[in-house]
């Protein structure tokens, strides 16, 4: 039950993921997002699922959740007609007749820093983590000028908003020293400086980072906060790689481990009894490259930042050849790369919400793919 002693909707849950995750991240196939529901719905408890099929939304209504929050969409495809025909239309049926909701967070929690890849990396114990593949052309560049006296209070306010963020490293910002001039005309109302006036001011050149889909709240951010009637700024794009977003996590062992060691390593770490993996080099194990769920677009970005070796999930056969003996290649199946997520996207809720319940992890077993070992 809820203990917060205020109703929880559905729209607080989604907002707190996508503040973390935000949906402009996705990749243009995707469909992330609320499914099925309605966002103004109080929210009675929270099952965390990797997939949507009809065990886990009877276990969602078993345990008194109305709302489950998955990696996988549900609706992934166009939905035509809603007859029970298959499982995706009995699941949507089922959802509405019991009033579950059903949230997605997919390929937008696998492109940023601690999401699905770093969750990976965790469990492997690797260090130096970075970004495989940034994304390019999502960062832009704020440019305003401040009068010296409010220069903190406006700063202050951008990094509220989240500017300001490269990396690793917040509350980033640039700024010098200049004059600036202006006269204010009839019906102005100027905070400083006299109607009909040229008025001559200290300002400091301000320049701060913001990501794409930050504009709208660092812009209103910053008219709410800087003391001008009207407010000079410069909104620039640019085609720097953002080195916080992007596909796949590298990182290191502090030991270099032999190569069978490094594989059972990983078969312990993802609790998987078979793993596919190209022909063992003689060298070391120490840099690690990773991507959760199919990752196989990333083989020659791995190889190109020589990685020794690449685990991933959903490798073709012939993609097994790619490497020509320079990396290992490892796949340990799409579910069990990615079967941490729901206790990812749990955690993140709880840190938002801390007082709510039930938030729980499925029970139901989703993984399609069944192994018989001799």
């Amino acid at each position: 039950m809820n203990t917060s002693g205020a109703s929880i909707r559905v729209r607080d849950i989604q907002a707190s993921l996508e503040q973390f995750a935000h949906p402009s991240l996705q990749e243009s196939y995707d469909n992330c997002g609320l499914q099925v529901g309605n966002p103004d719905q109080a929210v009675s408890g929270i099952l965390f699922s990797l997939d949507v099929t009809p065990g886990i939304l009877l276990e969602a209504r078993e345990r008194g959740c109305n709302l489950v929050v998955a990696h996988h969409p549900l609706i992934f495809g166009g939905l035509k007609r809603v007859t029970g025909g298959s499982d995706v239309e009995r699941c949507v049926a089922f959802a509405i007749l019991h009033n579950i909701s059903v949230l997605a967070v997919h390929t937008n929690i696998d492109h940023v820093m601690g999401g699905v890849s770093w969750a990976m990396a965790e469990r492997l114990d690797l260090h130096n983590c970075r970004v495989l593949q940034p994304i390019e052309g999502r960062l832009r560049k704020l440019i305003t000028y401040v009068p010296e006296t409010s220069l903190e209070t406006v700063r202050e306010a951008l990094f509220a908003a989240g500017a300001g963020a490269i990396g690793f490293y917040n509350e980033c910002s640039f700024s010098f020293e200049g004059e600036g001039t202006f006269m204010p005309g009839e019906g102005a109302h100027p905070a400083l400086g006299s109607v009909g006036k040229r008025h001559v001011e200290s300002e400091r050149r301000l320049e701060v980072l913001i990501h794409d889909h930050q504009s709208a709240s660092v812009l209103e951010a910053l008219f709410q906060s800087h003391p001008y009637e009207e407010v000079a700024y410069e909104l620039l794009a640019l085609q720097n790689a953002n080195k916080s977003i992007g596909a796949g996590v590298m990182g290191q062992f502090l030991e270099p481990l032999e190569p069978a060691q490094a594989l059972k390593r990983i078969a312990e770490a993802f609790d998987v009894e078979v793993v596919r993996h190209t022909q063992l080099t003689s060298k070391p194990v120490t840099k690690v490259a990773l991507c959760g769920g199919s990752g196989s677009f990333l083989i020659k970005t791995a190889l190109r930042q020589q990685a020794d070796l690449f685990l991933t999930a959903d490798l073709k056969y012939h993609q097994f050849f790619e490497t020509e003996g320079n990396m290992i290649l490892a796949d340990i199946g799409h579910f069990e790369s990615e079967r941490h997520t729901p206790a990812l996207m749990m955690r993140l809720v709880k840190q938002k919400f801390p007082t709510f319940g039930p938030c729980i992890l499925a029970n139901t077993k989703t993984n399609p793919i069944h192994y018989f070992i001799r």
